[in-house]
């Protein structure tokens, strides 16, 4: 089974410019997910997508090959799909045709030693055609209707302690995997029968901003 690993990191972030080379605990950001990639056990292609020399340089020494995204699709609104899709679509030109595809965002970096094979495997067992990685959620939700705001997964009226609420997941943007027809038919990186891989609350931190820099490092820190 051949593997593409995709790790998309455009240069222009416009709210913390160099993030995905900014040091995180001693190395650039985006060499996690290049390492995390590497690690896995299976046969694989690790790429990341990139319009930025700079990052392409890193992404490299880190041990990733680098797809050269054009500039129709790195700007501020293009989505994460037109890049997997190009990158899926270069390799494949190139003659490499993968089984699944595992689509890893540098800006989500913890993740366990295992957390990659360990969701490739879930998919296999329960025979799906996507999995997205998923935290589960303790907290309260509330969202404003035309009436004002209600509560969403509660009755206010009634109470609950946060651990008897109904089990709730959310996206955590760290893990997506699927079937290059999935992509390619859907324009999606979910399709298919879907999976759940569940991991840490810690891994639902994502970086947008310096301040996450120093949560996230001193989250990993914690973690080793």
């Amino acid at each position: 089974m051949n593997i593409l690993f995709i790790i998309p990191a455009r240069g222009g972030s416009k709210g913390l410019p160099g993030k995905n080379i900014r040091p995180l605990n001693g190395i650039p950001l985006i060499t996690h997910s290049v390492q995390h990639a590497l690690a896995s056990k299976y046969p694989k292609k690790v790429v990341v997508s990139t319009d930025d020399a700079k990052i392409a340089a890193v992404a490299k020494e880190a041990g990733a090959e680098i797809v050269e995204r054009p500039a129709d699709i790195s700007g501020d609104t293009a989505s994460s799909e037109s890049a997997l899709i190009h990158a899926l679509t270069t390799v494949e030109q190139q003659g490499y045709i993968p089984d699944l595809v595992v689509f890893l965002q540098c800006t989500s970096p913890i993740r366990g030693i295992d957390d990659i094979d360990n969701a490739i495997e879930l998919l296999l067992k329960e025979k799906s055609d996507s999995l997205l990685s998923a935290s589960p959620n303790h907290r309260f939700i509330w969202k404003k209707g035309p009436q004002g705001f209600y509560s969403v997964n509660y009755d206010y009226n009634k109470r609950q302690r946060r651990q008897d609420l109904e089990p709730e997941y959310v996206e955590n943007g760290s893990i997506y995997i699927f079937k290059p027809w999935v992509l390619k038919e859907n324009n999606n990186r979910l399709g298919g029968k879907v999976s759940l891989y569940l991991m840490s609350d810690e891994s639902s931190y994502e970086i947008d901003s310096a301040m996450d820099f120093m949560i996230i490092e001193n989250l990993m820190k914690g973690l080793e």
